[in-house]
């Protein structure tokens, strides 16, 4: 049976979350005390209602906690936020993802026990400075404060050689987890690929490893 989700909070961020998760075949609830964010996605839900999430009570109406994951995704107001996921958790939802505005906002959040923070804010910008920096990197996914993922445009440097070649775990601490060639995904690929011009390279490492691995590969952007 496939997850059902709860969307509190139908701005930019939450609306977008609330119809992804729907064109992809899930179960959604839209909540919002905000009429206007209630009509404009009520076609692309499941189901929609025009709610007080820090009223306990409303909560209990809607039977909130039969869904497997609420995601908080309320705007400016860190007061409402912050008393729904409160409310959430002592109503005994399973799973409360909450977006945060600032760092601040997420310690709170983790405190009173929302189990995944988000900083979308926050992300957007890093992947955007990334993309600037180095044009190279198409997309960038920080794992941990060391650690992250980035996927990187094969360029002469890589073509025409095997990761055996390449041998990118002694060379520059990084393992290629995927390759991406001519719309085909090859999941942990073999040692003896041989890497084309033009190949999406998806690369785990620490991320002075992979500053290294840019700069050796690409020297033009620096």
């Amino acid at each position: 049976m496939k997850k059902q989700f709860a969307i509190i909070g139908l701005g930019r961020f939450g609306g977008s979350v609330a119809e992804t998760l729907h064109a992809k075949g899930y179960e959604v609830l839209a909540i919002d005390k905000n009429p206007n964010h209630v009509q404009d996605i009520a076609r692309f839900v499941t189901h929609v209602i025009e709610a007080d999430s820090t009223d306990e009570n409303a909560l209990q109406e809607i039977g909130i906690r039969n869904f497997d994951v609420v995601v908080v995704a309320i705007g400016e107001d860190i007061q409402a936020s912050i008393m729904t996921t409160l409310l959430l958790k002592e109503l005994g939802v399973a799973k409360v993802v909450v977006k945060a505005q600032n760092n601040l906002h997420g310690k709170v959040l983790e405190k009173i026990g929302a189990d995944k923070v988000v900083y979308p804010e926050r992300d957007m910008g890093t992947r955007l400075v990334h993309s600037l920096i180095s044009p190279n990197i198409l997309e960038y996914v920080e794992l941990s404060k060391d650690h992250s993922i980035i996927e990187i445009t094969a360029n002469r440097f890589f073509a025409n050689h095997t990761l055996l070649d390449l041998d990118f775990r002694v060379r520059f601490g990084c393992s290629v987890m995927a390759i991406k060639n001519q719309g085909e995904l090859i999941i942990a690929p073999p040692a003896t690929y041989e890497i084309r011009e033009g190949d999406l390279l998806f690369v785990i490492g620490n991320n002075k490893d992979l500053k290294k691995l840019q700069e050796q590969a690409y020297p033009e952007d620096e």
